[in-house]
């Protein structure tokens, strides 16, 4: 159980800092329509980079819980997270390439995942 505790929070850190590509859409909008004067430009600026720093935060407590590989493996899920936000938000279409693109990438982070070394503890010590 405290391992799906641990995966979700992996993924809730990671559908977060997917925010950023929405937050700097956002700001990219905002000054092609006002230019450097319009106010939302900032405030968009602003949550990209309080989006940043708070996934900075998670991923380094996170990834104390996890091999590297697995961690940046399912870091890569960002692109799964990215092309939901860009159909559900901006109303753009994804192609052919894009779903099966999509579709490699998650069979290789299940690959990786199940992949992994299982962990016992033993006394305290993993082995």
């Amino acid at each position: 159980m405290e391992r799906i505790k641990d995966y979700l929070f992996l993924h809730l850190s990671v559908m977060m800092f997917s925010f950023t590509s929405v937050f700097s859409k956002l700001a990219s909008r905002e000054l092609n329509a006002g230019g450097l004067k319009n106010p939302m430009l900032y405030v968009f600026g602003f949550l990209m980079f309080f989006v940043c720093f708070l996934y900075a935060f998670c991923w380094q407590k996170i990834i104390k819980k996890f091999d590297l590989n697995i961690g940046y493996a399912n870091r890569s899920v960002y692109l799964l997270w990215s092309q939901l936000w860009a159909v559900m938000i901006f109303g753009e279409q994804l192609s052919g390439k894009n779903i099966i693109g999509l579709m490699i990438v998650m069979a290789g982070v299940v690959v990786v995942s199940l992949s992994a070394p299982k962990e016992e503890e033993k006394g305290g010590e993993m082995l």
